[in-house]
């Protein structure tokens, strides 16, 4: 399935991974409505993505804020450690951990990713920081669930329970991560990141649904416009999106 972005910078041609039905059918489901026409890329960052897809951006007023609207729904995360955020991926945009532990994608929202290109001699230590990085969220999420525990182990400030405990904590991770096969950047990650580039950091974080076909150029020129504080561009990109049937 693929659909074309048509945005007054040019077109962009967008093929939707059957690897991930739920987004590509959500996608498909609002663009044949007509929900992203007359809307903008509010969120534009330069050598990092563009992003869109907010209903609240139709017919924008000049000092709006953008980037809170949707469905009165999100969508299950379907992170797969296939699907990557190389230059030109598309996928969805959602609210952080700290609300949204699940990682559930926002109903409407997406962005392309630009990202860098980098260099072979980088991705050792990007790979163990990819790494440590994983096991962090690992660690993170047990220290949620354990958060009565610890909060009870301070107020009676018993220290040698809280090292006892946080030992524990990171004897879990990495046993857990072990289980996940949780590991550094993968040698299709290598290659994608040296020769097309991208933003590997965000790889395992959120969905990615798709990727360009044609237009990555009219990408380039997008990601690179001036914006206000804010990251909005100062001149509105306005996009309409249409599916290409078969």
């Amino acid at each position: 399935m693929k659909a074309k972005i048509s945005t007054t910078m040019g077109d962009i041609i967008v093929r939707l991974y059957d690897e991930t039905p739920l987004h590509r059918d959500n996608f498909v489901k609002l663009a044949k409505e007509g929900y992203y026409d007359g809307t903008i890329f509010h969120r534009v960052i330069k050598d990092f993505m563009i992003q869109g897809g907010d209903p609240d951006s139709k017919n924008p007023t000049p000092n709006g804020r953008y980037g809170t609207g949707g469905p009165d729904y999100t969508i299950e995360a379907e992170i797969k450690p296939e699907l990557i955020h190389k230059r030109g991926a598309l996928a969805a945009a959602r609210q952080g951990d700290e609300v949204n532990p699940e990682r559930r994608s926002s109903g409407s929202q997406f962005y392309i990713v630009w990202g860098q290109q980098y260099k072979a001699n980088q991705m050792g230590q990007l790979s163990k920081q990819m790494q440590m990085q994983a096991e962090q969220q690992i660690f993170n999420e047990l220290v949620q669930q354990n958060r009565k525990r610890i909060m009870d182990l301070r107020r009676n400030r018993d220290q040698e329970g809280l090292m006892d405990l946080q030992n524990d904590l990171v004897a879990q991770t990495h046993a857990i991560a072990a289980q996940r096969g949780v590991k550094g950047l993968s040698e299709a990650q290598k290659e994608a990141y040296t020769t097309v580039g991208g933003t590997p950091h965000l790889d395992g974080q959120y969905t990615v649904f798709g990727e360009v076909e044609e237009g990555l150029d009219i990408v380039g020129k997008i990601q690179a416009v001036a914006t206000h504080t804010g990251d909005r561009p100062k001149e509105d990109i306005v996009m309409n999106v249409t599916i290409l049937e078969d």
